[in-house]
């Protein structure tokens, strides 16, 4: 493909609450064994893009170790590969990343030293499965500036934490408003854009000279009456993680066949970092129902509708429902858990209950360290 990507990791979201004391957004793990910024390499990988910077800034452990090898998603190559860029002092700059068009700015070489005429620009706490090249073809025949690919979706996503967009009959950009606080709209877009490399590295380092630091309020929005800005919709599924609530229920989705078979046994494929770990054990008297379970999980209790990510331990007589238990999480004996989700490496104490009520998803951190010296 005739791009280079760049997929945006480095952000800190309080809508997750608790979840990202521990791990960047992009680092959330996704249906039992996945990560969010999985799906959005795997569409690069899958779309043949050969070079892609990873800009990662907050709660970044998690996310450089998942990425420490570049050979999962097909980047270990003699050219092009994997790129992490975290920030990095130098005499011209002491500045973390201060908005997504500075975190560009900071590692501008990535973009003067490719050759590529386009780049394609990337979220990386997106669910979805695209390929790029269909975009750059809209792109291209469309003559535009930038292409924003968009998505509709319902009122119970709450359109307030997205961009609007609203565009012409001929798919033209004509409005777009970054989080309004009444939404006007349901389009949406979706974190992902194309643009021409060379427009890219000159609206960047004019954003620079005047301090303007974020790439869709400073570039896109405050350009969108002077560049060719045009929406490629998506068709199939999409989902952004990055609150609670959307969240659960991007994991709860996975439950669906459909959604499963869609992301699992339809080409392209989805492509994670592997791990040696034995098959799920299920002991005498458990009982699972309409549950994921990954591998190294031990389950002697009643799971249903639920999601054990790797490695996790269900006590005797338990009862897990509609819940969400991440990697590494020991659950005592005797213990009912219902629409939680259970952060990883916790140790759940026997004779407890946990339960989200009135519609709320409960977070469940215990500080019970079992790794503690």
């Amino acid at each position: 493909m005739r791009a280079i990507g760049i997929v945006l990791a480095g952000g800190n979201n309080s809508r997750m609450r608790e979840l990202s004391n521990k791990r960047a957004t992009a680092a959330m793990p996704i249906a039992g064994g996945f990560r969010s910024i999985d799906f959005v390499l795997s569409n690069m990988s899958n779309s043949h893009i050969q070079k892609v910077a990873v800009l990662t800034q907050y709660n970044a452990k998690s996310l450089n170790e998942h990425l420490n090898s570049s050979k999962w998603w097909d980047f270990g190559r003699k050219q092009g590969g994997l790129y992490v860029f975290t920030p990095t002092t130098t005499p011209e700059n002491s500045y973390w990343y201060r908005g997504t068009a500075d975190a560009m700015a900071q590692n501008l070489g990535f973009l003067k030293t490719s050759h590529e005429p386009y780049v394609v620009i990337a979220s990386g706490d997106g669910v979805y499965k695209m390929d790029y090249n269909k975009v750059l073809e809209y792109h291209i025949a469309k003559k535009a500036d930038f292409t924003i690919v968009t998505a509709d979706i319902e009122e119970k996503d709450d359109p307030s934490r997205f961009g609007i967009i609203r565009t012409d009959g001929d798919g033209r950009v004509t409005e777009f408003e970054e989080k309004p606080i009444n939404a006007n709209g349901l389009q949406v877009s979706a974190g992902i854009y194309i643009v021409r490399r060379r427009l890219l590295i000159e609206l960047i380092e004019k954003s620079a000279e005047e301090e303007r630091h974020d790439f869709v309020k400073d570039i896109l929005i405050r350009y969108k009456n002077v560049k060719r800005i045009y929406a490629y919709p998506i068709q199939t599924y999409w989902r952004n993680i990055s609150s609670v609530d959307s969240y659960f229920r991007t994991n709860m989705d996975f439950l669906k066949k459909d959604v499963r078979d869609y992301f699992f046994k339809e080409y392209p494929d989805v492509y994670s970092k592997a791990e040696d770990l034995p098959p799920a054990k299920y002991n005498a008297g458990s009982s699972v129902k309409n549950s994921l379970v990954s591998s190294g999980c031990i389950v002697n209790g009643e799971v249903q509708d639920s999601i054990l990510f790797k490695k996790a331990f269900v006590g005797n007589n338990c009862v897990i429902k509609n819940s969400i238990i991440l990697n590494d999480v020991y659950i005592g004996d005797n213990t009912y858990i219902e629409n939680c989700i259970v952060e990883s490496r916790d140790t759940i104490r026997a004779n407890t209950k946990y339960i989200g009520e009135n519609g709320e998803i409960r977070i469940v951190v215990e500080k019970n360290e079992r790794y503690a010296l």
